[in-house]
């Protein structure tokens, strides 16, 4: 008896001990997180700063000048929910300046200014990433680690000028419902794409493997929406019932066919018996973007993104097997709020 107590106190000492120690190490990737923030939130400032020098400097007194001096303020002023719509408008104003009315020193301090927002931005990203990637373990949610500390978030905008220059309005909002389908053996159903505003050129245009889906139309449910779009892409009927999720969010800045979208993007997970696709469904546009398919598993996916291709989302590989545990529990309690990736 003696020593099944003595068992006892030191499996509850260990837990005790793993708990502090991840609830310490949750507190520095915090306080890592807030202080990523404030350098970003410090390079986006002096942006603005140069961006009204660039105003003056470019455009004079002029309607141009103001409107670029008022997107800066609009965007220093802007609350963190609306940040990103607000930075990504004054990078299109800004990719719209000519560089040779500006004298060489300002161009140096605007590329200066970008350069420091690109850094800025990856560093604060990388601390969300690692954040959530210890906040969402489920032993970590159930003990509650986590206190109450709000979940970080990503922030998305475009990078460089190049990018910026195809958008010439704020980015549009949408909500998308997406599927990680997955065959009997674990493997994920991936549609190749490029962006059809590419097409045509001297060179092939980038290739990228994205899951299933699509926006939600006016009066669908985001599960309605994710099996309109399964079988729309892939000749496959399923009911909305019988997906499981959604189980996590992706927030993203999409550049696609000359035009900027805010999306809002809701995971579910479903099995099915691997098959051959079907574009019967597709429209113009997709079948113009989309170029094949493939079934992979997580060691295919890393040899896609090693040999330069983008997957999306961009932890799929990593979150695959996840998915296949979530596929296999129908019913199950899914966590709320819904985990944020990448």
């Amino acid at each position: 008896m003696a020593v099944v107590i003595a068992v006892a106190v030191a499996a509850v000492l260990l837990v005790l001990g793993w708990a502090y120690q991840t609830a310490t190490r949750l507190d520095r990737l915090h306080v890592r997180y807030d202080l990523s923030w404030q350098a970003l939130d410090g390079a986006l400032a002096r942006r603005a700063v140069v961006a009204r020098a660039v105003a003056v400097e470019a455009y004079g007194g002029g309607p141009e000048g103001k409107r670029l001096a008022a997107l800066a303020d609009a965007a220093e002023r802007a609350p963190r929910a609306s940040r990103e719509v607000a930075e990504n408008e004054l990078s299109a104003a800004l990719a719209r300046v000519n560089p040779s009315s500006l004298a060489p020193a300002l161009v140096a301090e605007l590329a200066d200014a970008e350069a420091r927002v690109l850094l800025a931005r990856r560093f604060h990203n990388d601390a969300v990433r690692d954040t959530l990637a210890l906040r969402e373990r489920p032993l970590v949610r159930v003990l509650r680690l986590g206190g109450t500390a709000a979940l970080p978030t990503y922030f998305e905008i475009a990078e460089g000028g190049e990018a910026s220059a195809r958008e010439p309005a704020p980015a549009r909002r949408r909500t998308s419902a997406r599927i990680v389908l997955l065959d009997e053996g674990g493997a994920v159903l991936l549609l190749c794409g490029s962006d059809p505003a590419a097409l045509g050129g001297t060179s092939p245009p980038p290739r990228w493997w994205f899951t299933i889906g699509g926006a939600a139309q006016l009066g669908e449910s985001l599960a309605q929406a994710a099996a309109r779009e399964l079988e729309e892409e892939t000749g496959l009927v399923v009911s909305p019932q019988v997906l499981v999720g959604p189980v996590w969010r992706r927030d993203a800045v999409i550049h696609f066919n000359g035009s900027v979208m805010r999306s809002e993007e809701h995971y579910f997970v479903h099995r099915t018996g691997r098959f051959e696709p079907s574009d019967a469904g597709r429209s113009g546009l997709e079948r113009t973007y989309i170029h094949g398919h493939r079934w992979c598993d997580a060691t295919m996916i890393q040899k896609l993104v090693a040999g330069g291709e983008a997957v999306y989302p961009r932890q799929l590989g990593e979150l695959l097997d996840e998915a296949n545990m979530l596929a296999d529990a129908r019913g199950a309690h899914l966590p709320e709020p819904l985990p944020s990736i990448k």
